[in-house]
């Protein structure tokens, strides 16, 4: 299952105070000797101890400064299930402007995996590409994310662009499989990773706003009639025996056989936007990747932010490469002055001053003689 960014922009990460409230060193952003890299739970230093959560790998992380305030296997790898549309997102949506209109081809709609989660597309009607991602961030429509990779040159060139992006965000326990998370041999992500993903995507206004959205009219077929679909995040929208969680921001949710229950979700609090990632919980209570989601953002919110962070995502990098620098402007061409007319030149102006110097001098000759006989006759100094 599956899920763009006009360039976004580097992200810089202030100091971070120790829990003494005296200022330390800034951590070093997340390398293969990073306390992440750890087996287990890690927690800031100066933070409560976090809730228990059975998730297989989770993390906190504070949006706006990269800190992680704790975690569990950060860098486990995993199957992502819908969640790696995050990542479809980062790659594909900046490609397409929003009220582009495409009229979907059986090509668009076939060769979907069985049991795939779809949003109801139909063949031969119009959608808007703002229509397309409506059904990827709500309906989480594996049939939008396969006409999103269509119209993006194919399904294998997608996946190669979103691997590609993948390693240009610092994301290497990535590799992609499929375009929409769909349980493919060999896939996995990370809680490390899939929070890369959403912290980048929060950075644009069009993921945000995607990612946000409870509700929405999809277009129906054969005419101008739509119907309604609702975000099946259970935290935005309240829904399924989950109460909604006050600020959340959305982001993406998952489930596959082999994935479970994956959740990505960002919320806002006095100021600060915590995102918490959990893969796979596995108490086997229903709703458990939302209860232990609403758990941890409650610890990180009530976490002082001067606690030292575990580690430090790396500054948020565009997902696609930069856009190539603008043609210059040709510069006006001046014909080259050849030597001889250099010199030419150079005389001529040489002659000049001489000459103008020369009528200098004598006209002030002249006006002296002058000066002396008028001198002479009035018995005035010469």
């Amino acid at each position: 299952m599956a899920v763009s960014l006009p360039a976004l922009v580097l992200a810089s990460l202030s100091p971070v105070a120790r829990a003494d409230s005296r200022p330390g060193p800034e951590p070093a952003a997340d390398s293969g000797q990073s306390a992440l890299y750890r087996s287990g739970v890690q927690v800031a230093a100066g933070a409560p101890k976090p809730p228990a959560a059975t998730a297989l790998s989770w993390m906190v992380t504070d949006v706006r400064t990269g800190r992680v305030l704790a975690a569990r296997d950060a860098h486990r790898p995993l199957p992502p299930a819908s969640t790696l549309k995050t990542l479809f997102a980062l790659t594909v949506l900046p490609k397409f402007p929003p009220q582009e209109v495409h009229k979907a081809a059986l090509t668009d709609l076939t060769g979907l995996q069985p049991g795939s989660s779809l949003v109801g597309m139909k063949e031969g009607t119009r959608y808007t590409v703002a229509d397309l991602w409506r059904g990827v961030f709500l309906a989480s429509g594996n049939d939008a994310v396969h006409t999103l990779a269509m119209m993006n040159g194919g399904v294998p060139a997608t996946i190669k662009d979103m691997q590609a992006a993948a390693r240009r965000l610092g994301a290497h326990d990535t590799v992609v499989k499929s375009a929409d998370g769909y349980d493919t041999p060999g896939q996995h992500s990370s809680a490390y990773d899939l929070s890369l993903f959403a912290r980048a995507g929060l950075a644009n206004a069009e993921f945000k706003k995607f990612a946000s959205t409870r509700t929405a009219e999809f277009p129906a077929s054969g005419g101008p009639d739509a119907f309604g679909i609702q975000n099946t995040n259970r935290l935005l929208v309240g829904s399924h025996g989950v109460a909604q969680y006050p600020g959340l921001l959305g982001v993406k949710n998952g489930y596959t056989t082999e994935a479970g229950n994956t959740l990505v979700t960002a919320a806002q609090r006095n100021g600060r936007t915590l995102l918490v990632t959990v893969m796979n919980p596995q108490s086997g209570q229903p709703n458990d990747a939302y209860t232990e989601t609403r758990s941890l953002l409650d610890w990180g919110f009530s976490t002082s932010p001067k606690a030292t962070p575990v580690s430090v995502l790396p500054g948020v990098r565009p997902a696609l490469p930069s856009a190539p620098a603008a043609t210059p402007a040709p510069a006006v061409h001046t014909p080259p002055v050849a030597a001889s007319q250099t010199s030419r030149i150079t005389v001529s102006g040489w002659t000049a001053f001489v000459f103008a110097g020369a009528v200098a001098a004598a006209a002030l000759a002249g006006a002296l003689l002058i000066a002396r006989r008028r001198a002479r006759k009035q018995g005035g100094p010469a």
